[in-house]
């Protein structure tokens, strides 16, 4: 069997390694730990892993081009109902985070810059749901 995925969605690279490294500072290799770019390379990402629940977390942020978070979250949701979602973000609206809450099941919504432990405490929270 294999580990599970943690799939991170930002269209800024350094903010997705900097994800990376401090998920992976917390949680070793208990995890695979997917990167997109995009909404859309996100959506694709998802759709090539055999089952639907390998991805068991994902963290994207808002303000992206093409689909925003709250928009990719309610897809994932809608597709992929057990996933944990998260939206980690600069310039949310409210309305958007209600939005997310409301039609994606949304677990939690940090906002950047965000603190590593926060981000950690957020995701085992989720876990902890599963």
């Amino acid at each position: 069997m294999s580990k599970p995925v943690i799939l991170c969605v930002d269209d800024e690279p350094d903010i997705l390694n900097t994800l990376k490294m401090q998920l992976k500072n917390e949680f070793k290799d208990d995890y695979f730990y997917e990167l997109a770019e995009s909404g859309d390379e996100a959506l694709d990402l998802l759709e090539e892993f055999p089952t639907e629940d390998e991805v068991i977390v994902v963290v994207s942020d808002w303000l992206m081009p093409g689909i925003k978070g709250d928009e990719l979250l309610i897809k994932i949701h809608q597709k992929y109902p057990k996933i944990i979602k998260v939206m980690l973000t600069g310039q949310a609206d409210a309305e958007a985070v209600q939005r997310a809450v409301q039609a994606a099941d949304l677990h939690c919504c940090l906002y950047k810059p965000w603190n590593s432990k926060e981000l950690i405490e957020t995701i085992k929270s989720g876990l902890a749901k599963l």
